[in-house]
């Protein structure tokens, strides 16, 4: 019911990743970063507590491989879960448990690694980890890229109606963190005109974060 990609970007040492599913709010149970540390995608049927327990075990020092088996090996249930992530150096690691729904499967590629159940076939992972490793840009454009290629490739078997992109930087917050909750349109689609939106402003919240007098003007009535 979900297809992701985790990604490490090394020119800027951001991480990120990308996901869409059938069912609502994917992004809010599914998708982990923080920055400095790695980012973690845990699907299938979720258990959202992976995601920040794979995050502490890599802030310790863990590689992505032994964050990943350390976490699965506490997991009640490891048969359900699907578990992608990518860690400081950019070492990829997924679990995908065999009572992964569906036609599953899963591709690790150079700083990134895709994954996704109840796909409309065995191609979408692999096609999303060529797309992110053969398009320009930032993190960001990125992943959309995968993300979209993922979908043209079949995506998954149903319709999907979540999706999200998540990207960390250098803060403790979100560089960028767009959602769509719930769309009978396309949710990865939404996210692609939300995320042309904010790029070219994704600077300037964090300047206001940091410095508001060195920050633009807000574009609003009344702000001059």
């Amino acid at each position: 019911m979900t297809f992701s990609i985790v990604a490490k970007c090394v020119d800027t040492g951001q991480f990120g990743l990308a996901i869409s599913s059938s069912s609502p709010a994917v992004a809010a149970r599914c998708a982990f970063a923080k920055a400095g540390v790695g980012a973690v995608a845990t699907q299938n049927v979720t258990n959202p507590a992976l995601g920040p327990l794979v995050l502490q075990l890599l802030e310790s020092g863990s590689s992505a491989a032994d964050a990943v088996k350390t976490s699965i090996s506490s997991e009640p249930f490891p048969s359900y879960r699907q578990l992608l992530a990518v860690d400081r150096n950019g070492n990829t690691c997924i679990h995908s448990g065999e009572n992964s729904l569906g036609i599953w499967t899963e591709t690790q590629g150079l700083y990134c690694a895709a994954g996704g159940n109840l796909l409309a076939n065995v191609d979408v992972p692999q096609t999303m980890v060529e797309a992110f490793e053969n398009t320009k840009g930032n993190l960001g454009d990125r992943l959309i890229a995968a993300i979209q290629s993922g979908l043209a490739a079949g995506g998954e078997a149903g319709p999907l109606h979540s999706a999200g992109l998540l990207v960390v930087d250098k803060q403790d917050w979100p560089y960028a963190e767009l959602r769509c909750d719930w769309t009978e349109d396309c949710p990865i689609t939404m996210i692609e005109n939300a995320w042309k939106i904010y790029k070219p402003q994704a600077k300037d919240y964090v300047m206001r974060a940091i410095n508001p007098t060195d920050a633009p003007s807000y574009g609003v009535p009344g702000d001059e």
